[in-house]
């Protein structure tokens, strides 16, 4: 055997990459006892824990001071991973709000005494209600005094900036880094549940999607930078988890860093540290089950929140960009009336947004437009642009138009494009359903472009839209009838203040949300921290239940699910599958259709003509009267070949290939020993056990197979794949993004 390799049972890898060895001889720490997974694959979760346990009980055997540092010291690396990630994304974060507001507000006009402050920053210090001289337009730069020269140019402007900040975005995604498109969260949710996608978190996919965000959300197109923060996060802990060892072969650990990554995105992208932690309990899977994952987590999104308030981006040395007032801290029972519809209407909208997102996905992924991205989001930036333009409500950035529609009226902070003003209610009435409309339509073509694209913003400003359209009808039936009895809770004067219609803005905004995500308990979190609504927290989950059981009637998906389906990812929701009296026989590859190793008749000339021919997962391996042996992985297969290190001669090729005792009965100068490419975990069941055990073994205990037999025989097997598929059936568009088609079902 060559020196620089160790081969014993499962351990099949380079030495040095193993065991971190001790200069005195004292008991090695190991690091992997596989061969590198490879993209696409999944994990085995049982033996990367087993691995884990294995290395923490070699750390703690070491003598005297070592047993006692070691640990400390293997506690201290990954605790700077979570802090520095916190720290890093938090301040990524903040000054990624300062880059898109200076780009957003570039094409508007600039700051006549520094161009490189944005609006916020030129006009700071000045009074409710002054006028910022600072501050220029392009037409007063270029002196036009036409009133159409002026807009003619404002709007040119408007549209070229767009067209190349958009542009640019699609060109970095499509040249250097195409894992940066879109938001990452599926991906992501996979990752977490074991798919290996190395690929994903580079570095330069990182300063791709950065660079790409900040360019994108600045050219106004219908996305948001809240669903990509977690992204980037994602990719800053995987980057520092490379600079230490045990955590470049640890996989288990490497994704409880990344759990606290996620959380820690969250926290950053809405300013809202425990909707971070919930996010990840929820949405991500990853804290259910290990206490420890939800502290790391929640000691990343504060550490992220906190360097996000240093940073301070939005100048108000607060978390997030919005904060809502209320008329009081009380609401009255008939407005629970309006709030159910907007619950009702939000998730409507969700499910139709959905849909129609995965149509054009579809029609994208099936037409000329796949060859074409960046053209295409050239044209839908132009077109938004365009049309967004001539709209009031939907020219300004979507965070500042979230923000507006959140506040209450109040004369000393001026009237936002006649928001306040009662006597045109009707026609702000129309434009924000006008607003609303537009963007449901822009944003479900814009979310999967060739560019970093979230749907949380876009979707938030659609629900606000609604809600501040629903709080002026309230308002002004109010006004129009004082004294009705539905109002009696009410003064009797309607001047006096009573609805807040900003406060129906939040009501929408959660509606939507739920209505599109499905989110529930992190929804409510996030959206009382993103805009300080701790009294109103009752009717905002009074409306979300409304939007996710309306929306789970029209259809159970959110939109992460729908997107992870249509990639094809190995990912299981924790959904509580009930079987309609169906067995594990009816969702097993039969032993017909499996491709297996027959011990002691397949030759290393078959196995490698096996492995090339099929690119299963992993093949079972059964004796010559069909009893099981053993499970075998593709990877484990070949690294062991390898370091056989086999000639191509006619005499080891015909060697045959044994996994047990059996090979005894073959001449030693006839066969070679396989048995160290045996899986050391194999859950063995029988086929008439219920199809809801098998679906339920798969999602607790992460596995990646199951075996069926019979009496010691092989009867049929089961793959994560297969369970996904189950899963997934009532979904008519499953995998029809994928990157590989499906060849068989014996594959994971």
């Amino acid at each position: 055997m060559p020196s620089g390799y160790r081969h014993s049972r499962q351990d099949v890898v380079y030495e040095e990459d193993q065991y971190e060895l001790t200069e005195d001889g004292r008991i090695p720490i190991p690091y992997r006892r596989t061969a590198k997974y490879q993209d696409g694959n999944t994990i085995d979760w049982l033996h990367e824990e087993g691995l884990e346990r294995e290395r923490n009980h070699a750390l703690q055997s070491q003598a005297g001071v070592r047993g006692i540092l070691l640990p400390v010291l293997e506690s201290t690396r990954m605790w700077f991973i979570v802090i520095m990630t916190g720290i890093g994304i938090g301040i990524a974060g903040a000054w990624l709000d300062v880059l898109v507001k200076w780009l957003g507000d570039l094409r508007e006009g600039h700051c006549t005494y520094g161009f490189f402050y944005n609006s916020n920053a030129c006009c700071s210090g000045l009074d409710a209600g002054e006028v910022c001289q600072a501050w220029q337009s392009w037409g007063d730069y270029f002196k036009l005094n036409s009133i159409f020269g002026r807009s003619l140019l404002q709007a040119s402007i408007y549209v070229i900036l767009a067209i190349a900040f958009a542009g640019s975005a699609a060109a970095l995604v499509v040249t250097y880094a195409p894992h940066a498109f879109h938001t990452g969260i599926p991906e992501i949710k996979a990752i977490l549940g074991g798919y290996v996608f190395d690929a994903f978190l580079t570095p330069w996919t990182l300063l791709i999607k950065a660079i790409g965000l900040a360019l994108a959300v600045a050219s106004g197109l219908s996305l948001g930078k809240e669903g990509p923060l977690v992204h980037v996060a994602c990719c800053m802990a995987y980057f520092l988890s490379r600079l230490f060892k045990e955590f470049r072969h640890n996989e288990a650990q490497k994704r409880r860093v990344l759990a606290a990554a996620a959380a820690a995105g969250v926290s950053v992208a809405f300013g809202s540290p425990l909707g971070g932690v919930l996010f990840g309990l929820e949405e991500l899977d990853t804290f259910a089950n290990e206490s420890d994952v939800m502290w790391r987590g929640f000691v990343a999104s504060a550490i992220a929140a906190v360097s996000l308030q240093w940073v301070n981006p939005f100048g108000t040395a607060k978390l997030v960009l919005f904060q809502v007032t209320f008329v009081s801290d009380s609401w009255r029972a008939f407005e629970l009336i309006p709030w159910v519809i907007l619950g009702v209407i939000g998730g409507v909208l969700g499910s139709l947004l959905i849909r129609l997102n995965v149509e054009i996905a579809l029609y994208r992924r099936n037409s000329i437009l796949s060859k074409m991205p960046v053209l295409e989001v050239v044209t839908v930036s132009a077109v938004t642009a365009a049309v967004s333009y001539l709209i009031v409500f939907a020219r300004v950035q979507t965070s500042e138009l979230v923000a507006n529609l959140f506040l209450e009226c109040d004369p000393a902070k001026g009237d936002y494009h006649g928001l306040c003003n009662p006597t045109a209610t009707m026609e702000n009435v129309f434009l924000l359903c006008l607003t609303a409309i537009l963007k449901i339509v822009l944003t479900a073509w814009t979310f999967g472009l060739m560019v970093p694209a979230g749907i949380f913003l876009p979707t938030i400003a659609i629900g606000a839209c609604l809600g501040r359209a629903m709080g002026l009808i309230t308002q002004s039936l109010y006004r129009a009838h004082p004294t009705a009895w539905i109002f009696l809770s009410c003064p009797p004067d309607p001047s006096v203040r009573c609805i807040s219609p900003g406060f129906y803005s939040v009501i929408g905004a959660a509606a939507m949300l739920g209505g599109v995500t499905r989110m529930t308990i992190s929804l409510v979190v996030i959206l009382f921290e993103l805009t300080g609504a701790l009294s109103h927290v009752l009717p905002i989950m009074i409306c979300v239940m409304t939007s996710k059981w309306v929306g789970d009637a029209m259809g159970k998906d959110g939109i992460y699910s729908v997107w992870i389906a249509m990639r094809r990812y190995p990912w299981l929701p924790p959904v509580d599958y009930r079987d309609k009296g169906e067995t594990g026989a009816n969702l097993m590859i039969p032993l017909s259709r499996v491709i297996s190793i027959e011990e002691g008749v397949t030759t290393v000339r078959d196995l490698r003509v096996l492995l090339k021919t099929h690119q299963f997962h992993g093949f079972p391996i059964v004796d010559s009267h069909g009893e099981f042996v053993g499970y075998a992985t593709r990877q484990e297969l070949i690294a062991t070949l390898d370091c056989l290190q086999l000639n191509e001669t006619e005499e080891d090729m015909n060697k045959k290939c044994t996994f047990s005792k059996n090979r005894l009965r073959i001449p030693a100068e006839e066969r070679v020993d396989l048995s160290d490419a045996l899986e050391d975990s194999v859950i063995q069941l029988r086929k008439e056990v219920p199809q809801e055990l098998v679906v339920n073994m798969f999602q607790k205990l992460n596995l990646r197979q199951i075996i069926f037999t019979h009496a010691g025989k092989l009867t049929g097997l089961v793959t994560k794949r297969d369970v996904v598929n189950l899963l997934t059936s009532h979904f008519p568009h499953a995998a029809a993004l994928a990157q590989h088609p499906p060849h068989n079902r014996h594959t994971l």
